[in-house]
């Protein structure tokens, strides 16, 4: 599976820095609004301590960790919406993300300007969150005029049943708020979300961009804590990271790095609890396949069976699945090699009505 979040936040909030940090390159990250004038896209492995233990005992040519791609596009602005500075032309670059990473200015800085001249997370959140519910409402009204007519006159079922979609969307859009507060029917959610693309239907995460003070003492950051009251209405996560530090973490060994976040009393950096958190929102899980060749983790959705998993590898393996051998990672990592769990009872032999669980260590087995 291939997964996409994409960051957004008004200039000079942190966004780049931040996505330089995801990326450890070197996106242009500049003191001036709309630094950055052409959507970056990065990927990042996603971490997984389970696979650097399976690569470690089965000792594979190659390890391949998932990966999550990002984009970070230029700052939005008031009126992004209608066409105000150069946020609005790359909106359309994150209409095919599964997720939104909404960077917040939770700091102070003489050195660095704000485009509103001061520093007020609810606004700042306020007006990001309405350029893209204004966004959507131009996208719902597009399609509202293409299906309005067959749905009023001529009846057409399909126009019918979209306009059941549409119009409550076209409501809750036009008062400004965000298209995922409507309460859709699951059915009717996976068509929007399949069909529209709408950035307030995608799940949300805040990321609170803190001083390098403030990341050490958090519960006395005012800023990070109106920011919490916000994602809390909205039953949204919000993640306070210290941008700067992330990015110089990004830069160093690991063993530095773990020592780095040991001297902060962190165990993992903000950039990995970003990553988790969309994992849990997206409700996605892994699974690996091992041996001598290759370790490899792959995404899945929870609730899908072996066949469909196997066809996340290929599809020929799903087409021509019969059984899946199974382990759990707990189990491995207890027993410490194949031939000791076979002996213990520990690997199964699961069907095609086998729902995949999160660790599963799997070999599929197929004819085409």
């Amino acid at each position: 599976m291939s997964l996409k979040a994409g960051i957004v936040g008004l200039p000079n909030v942190g966004k780049s820095t931040l996505f330089n940090a995801i990326t450890n390159s070197h996106v242009e990250a500049a003191n001036y609004p709309f630094a950055t004038i052409s959507p970056n896209t990065g990927v990042v492995n996603v971490p997984d301590e389970r696979l650097d233990f399976l690569s470690k005992l089965f000792n594979p040519k190659r390890t391949i960790a998932a990966t999550f791609e990002f984009y970070d596009i230029a700052g939005l602005v008031k009126g992004a919406s209608r066409g105000e500075g150069l946020g609005n032309q790359f909106l359309g670059h994150i209409r095919e993300c599964d997720a939104i990473v909404e960077v917040v200015r939770c700091f102070d800085s003489n050195e660095i300007i704000h485009v509103e001249e001061s520093v007020d997370p609810k606004r700042d959140i306020e007006t990001i969150n309405l350029e893209l519910a204004m966004a959507d409402l131009a996208t719902v009204e597009k399609r509202i005029a293409a299906v309005g007519n067959k749905a009023r006159v001529q009846k057409d079922k399909e126009s019918i049943y979209e306009m059941s979609i549409l119009t409550p969307l076209q409501e809750i859009l036009s008062q400004g708020e965000p298209a995922r507060k409507l309460s859709l029917k699951k059915e009717d959610y996976e068509y929007a979300f399949k069909n529209y693309h709408l950035l307030t239907l995608k799940p949300i995460i805040y990321v609170a961009n803190v001083s390098d003070a403030d990341y050490m003492d958090l519960d006395n950051c005012k800023y990070l804590n109106i920011v919490k009251e916000i994602a809390k209405a909205e039953n949204s996560q919000v993640i306070p990271i210290s941008c700067e530090i992330e990015y110089e973490l990004s830069s160093l060994p690991l063993e530095e790095k773990m020592e780095f976040l040991k001297s902060l009393g962190a165990s993992e950096s903000g950039l990995d609890k970003v990553i988790k958190t969309v994992y849990k929102l997206l409700n996605l899980s892994t699974f690996f396949t091992v041996g001598e060749d290759e370790c490899r983790a792959w995404t899945f959705t929870n609730g899908m069976l072996a066949p469909q998993c196997a066809g996340i590898i290929h599809s020929d393996f799903e087409k021509g699945f019969i059984k899946a051998e199974v382990y759990s990672y707990e189990d491995i990592h207890e027993y410490k090699s194949e031939q000791a769990l076979k002996e213990a009872g520990k690997l199964r032999m699961e069907g095609k009505t086998y729902e995949m669980k999160d660790g599963d260590v799997v070999f599929f087995r197929f004819n085409v």
